[in-house]
């Protein structure tokens, strides 16, 4: 009797249609990394088994590859999801997803890896960010580029992401998700994109900014690190209403804007609801092929972002790309795609190309090699912001 009942159970498992939404249920090794820089290893799961990834210490380039390519029901999905287990550390997680076999057309997205319980993360389409400026559409089965042609999937860290320290994580239940949410609200303003702060400036409160940006902002850049311009900024602002300004600096020289934009999370967990975020990014974007309509695009992105992740309690100003000695003319594509992209979106701008550009030595604005910012020019930058805020809009 027993094993009519056995045969029953296997008969009717045979005949219940295959999971489809199943992408990879991580209870095999199905996934390779380098053996000197990372480890691969089956650990127990949500629901059976799942592979942990243990990168070590610099473990900047180096993923755990899963070879195999998406299918055509991916097409059918709105995203992916997987099942997260963190080593409680302030590092980040990341998936790399590459389109058609093309590494030049790779989509990247960020994860959490604080939880030390099981967390579920969930990725729509549309948040796999394109991590080269070769790529200007999105992952989207009907107006962009089909999941069907997605793969390999990665998890790792390609260079921009400047922290490779040692980390792990565990992955579970890898599927696609048929239907994801979309947000509720984009957060734009409909008056003064700029009221919150203004009005904390005004009264001499102190605010909170995030200065996001390249190496014209981050201060492990060698013309940063006597002086740059947000800490000039903060003492201007002191000085001039009493206001005590934090700055949270995530700045990596050498990146784009969407380098940073897949980052968010590594600011937004830690300070979720600054009252200004700044935008300031073009020549390195420039350089990688990236032009005025791409430029353009991604601003506006990247400004709807910063707002959904902050709860739409952060105020943005988006400062236009600086003219550098030698791109001057060509850099004032960018400049434009930064001023349409702030009236497109409602945030804030800040004219940097324009006040270097009317400034009469302007070649007393850039340090030795003609990029990056002397200290007039950092100056030149914290008063142009300042001023900025403290500006009343125009009617």
């Amino acid at each position: 009797m027993r094993s009519i009942f056995a045969a029953i159970f296997v008969l009717l498992a045979l005949l219940q249609p295959p999971d489809r939404t199943l992408v990879d249920p991580m209870d095999a090794i199905t996934f390779r990394a380098p053996e000197e820089k990372a480890r691969v290893s089956i650990v127990p799961g949500i629901d059976g088994s799942a592979l942990r990834f243990d990168f070590n210490e610099n473990c900047q380039g180096v993923f755990a590859v899963r070879s195999a390519s998406a299918a055509p029901a991916w097409d059918q999905a709105e995203g992916i999801s997987f099942w997260v287990k963190g080593d409680g550390s302030r590092h980040l997680g990341g998936l790399e997803m590459i389109w058609n076999g093309d590494y030049a057309t790779r989509f990247a997205c960020a994860f959490p890896i604080d939880g030390t319980d099981w967390t579920k993360v969930t990725v729509p389409w549309r948040d796999l960010i394109p991590e080269l400026s070769k790529t200007d559409r999105t992952i989207d089965p009907v107006a962009g580029l089909a999941p069907s042609k997605l793969g390999p999937i990665q998890f790792g860290k390609w260079w921009y992401w400047r922290d490779y320290a040692a980390h792990g994580y565990a992955i579970d239940d890898i599927r696609l998700e048929r239907s994801i949410p979309r947000p509720g609200s984009d957060y734009r303003p409909t008056g003064d994109p700029l009221a919150h702060v203004r009005a904390k400036l005004a009264a001499g409160k102190p605010f909170a900014v995030v200065t996001m940006g390249d190496s014209l902002t981050d201060t492990a850049h060698w013309t940063n690190r006597e002086h740059n311009w947000p800490a000039l900024f903060k003492e201007a602002a002191r000085k001039a209403t009493g206001s005590e300004v934090g700055i949270v600096n995530p700045a990596m020289g050498g990146t784009e804007l969407r380098h940073n934009v897949i980052l968010l999370p590594r600011w937004t967990r830690a300070d979720p609801r600054p009252d200004l975020v700044t935008i300031w990014f073009g020549f390195n974007d420039y350089a990688s092929g990236m032009r005025g309509a791409g430029f353009r695009a991604a601003l506006e992105d990247a400004i709807d972002r910063v707002r959904r992740a902050t709860g739409g309690e952060a105020d943005v100003i988006v400062l236009t790309t600086c003219p550098s000695g030698d791109k001057a003319e060509a850099l004032g594509e960018m400049a434009e795609a930064c001023r349409a992209a702030a009236k497109a979106r409602n945030a804030g701008l800040c004219d940097i190309y324009a006040a270097f550009q009317a400034a009469p030595d302007r070649k007393a604005l850039f340090a030795s090699d003609g990029v990056h910012l002397s200290l007039a020019g950092q100056e030149l930058a914290a008063r142009s912001v300042l001023n900025t805020v403290k500006r009343a809009p125009s009617r």
